[in-house]
């Protein structure tokens, strides 16, 4: 039996996304060879599990690949969905990086010589150095619920919803008030669709305060700079879902009571379904009333940081609430309000069964210090709040490569160097 050959490497990086290609701008700059394996195309995420609709919630102008700003004419906007695609399709264009498709990542193990062996479904690969750039969500969170609805209920998770024309004619149960969740909600109630919202304890944020976008206001303070140990939650806020609001239509808030008025029906969270009923949870007011209350603490901060610097802005009224939920949660007949799809916006669990390196904490995270875990030349690359907010955006990802990159740079020169050395000592016959 032939045994395939091995190519080697001195970094090889997994992952295209803007994380991965990010890493390799880098690797370029320092002159480090390298290959990046992505499982799909590059920006596979961006393409395929966003919907027709969606747009980025922070403006354009945090946008900032290594080497590769935001240059486009809205600065303030939020490009949507191709919009995306197309920056870093430029992105690519610009510098080339050396990027395999449609190659998919079986297992990665450290051979006893600290070499890194790689087995793919083009071969096998070995590397000095391993950046994995994969993101933190990789596979979807669907409920075992799920298993007993009818099977004429078209059932999706929030990653495969494209757009309204593409669901059945009927009432739509979304479920889950992330960032998703409550854009999809909204993409739905747009489009004239009877929406059920499921909502949890995701918080909110506004869009705008005191003549500012909210986001432009939290740079100018120095949040997204924040170190995730010197956050007051510390690693915890790495659990934390995201505040929602939108970028849509140029941005706006995402105001659930509103669309209550308009005629979408709110519940509390699912907690499970029996004999045709959906049953909720009685926390719709609370989780409302505490989206609200982060909302509100956000432009507490704000008022403070104006007042310190002596900032010359408008007041603004605070936000007043202009819908109260009943104070029962009835069941529902899911068949008798015409509820004819579901889709399950719970987020994502991480899957890293193919790396069988010990670099995980008793949780299954990747357990590391900005990126460098203790297993030597192993990095991680674009999960969220790896270093600061941003580490998991277009808006930090550049900040927290150039790190690693600085890394592995060091690593590989040492590693050079003690070659030299050993073959320097074979020719003098020592």
């Amino acid at each position: 039996m032939s045994v395939m050959p091995t190519h080697h490497y001195p970094v090889i990086i997994i992952g295209g996304g803007q994380a991965g290609l990010s890493m390799s701008y880098c690797l370029k700059e320092r002159g480090i060879d390298h290959l990046i394996f992505e499982k799909h195309r590059f920006a596979e995420a961006w393409r395929s599990k966003r919907w027709d609709n969606f747009c980025l919630v922070t403006p354009n102008w945090q946008c900032s690949l290594p080497g590769f700003k935001y240059s486009g004419d809205d600065p303030n906007g939020f490009m949507k969905k191709d919009e995306i695609v197309k920056y870093i399709e430029d992105y690519v264009k610009l510098f080339n990086p050396p990027l395999r498709e449609g190659v998919t990542v079986h297992r990665v193990r450290r051979h006893e010589s600290g070499i890194y062996e790689i087995s793919t479904s083009e071969g096998e690969f070995t590397a000095g150095q391993v950046v994995i750039a994969t993101g933190g969500y990789h596979t979807a969170t669907v409920p075992r619920m799920a298993e007993k609805f009818p099977e004429d209920i078209v059932q999706m998770h929030s990653s495969d919803y494209k757009s309204s024309a593409a669901l059945p004619e009927g009432a739509v149960l979304v479920v889950g008030t992330g960032q998703s969740g409550c854009q999809i909600a909204e993409d739905l109630h747009l489009e004239g669709r009877k929406v059920h919202l499921c909502v949890g304890g995701a918080p909110r944020t506004a869009r705008r305060y005191r003549g500012k976008d909210v986001v432009d206001w939290l740079h100018e303070m120095g949040y997204y700079n924040l170190p995730v140990h010197e956050h007051p939650l510390k690693e915890r806020v790495r659990a934390k879902a995201n505040h929602y609001v939108t970028g849509r239509d140029g941005g706006r808030d995402i105001d659930l009571r509103k669309f209550a008025l308009e005629g979408m029906q709110l519940h509390g969270r699912l907690l499970e379904m029996r004999q045709g009923q959906l049953k909720f949870g009685t926390d719709l007011k609370q989780n409302l009333d505490n989206a609200d209350n982060v909302a509100d603490s956000i432009k507490n901060t704000i008022d403070k940081y104006i007042a310190s610097r002596g900032i010359d802005v408008p007041q603004e009224e605070r936000y007043v609430p202009v819908w109260e939920p009943p104070a029962e949660s009835p069941d529902l007949d899911f068949a008798a309000a015409g509820i004819r799809s579901i889709i399950w916006s719970m987020g994502f669990q991480t899957d890293y069964r193919w790396l069988e390196i010990p670099v995980f904490d008793g949780k299954g995270y990747p357990s590391h210090q900005r990126g460098v875990t203790n297993v030597q030349g192993v990095y991680f690359l674009g999960l969220p709040w790896q270093h600061t907010w941003g580490s998991g955006r277009f808006s930090g990802v550049a900040d927290d490569a150039r790190f690693l990159a600085d890394c592995v740079e060091a690593r590989h020169n040492t590693t050079k160097s003690l070659a030299g050395r050993k073959l320097n000592e074979l020719a003098l016959g020592s």
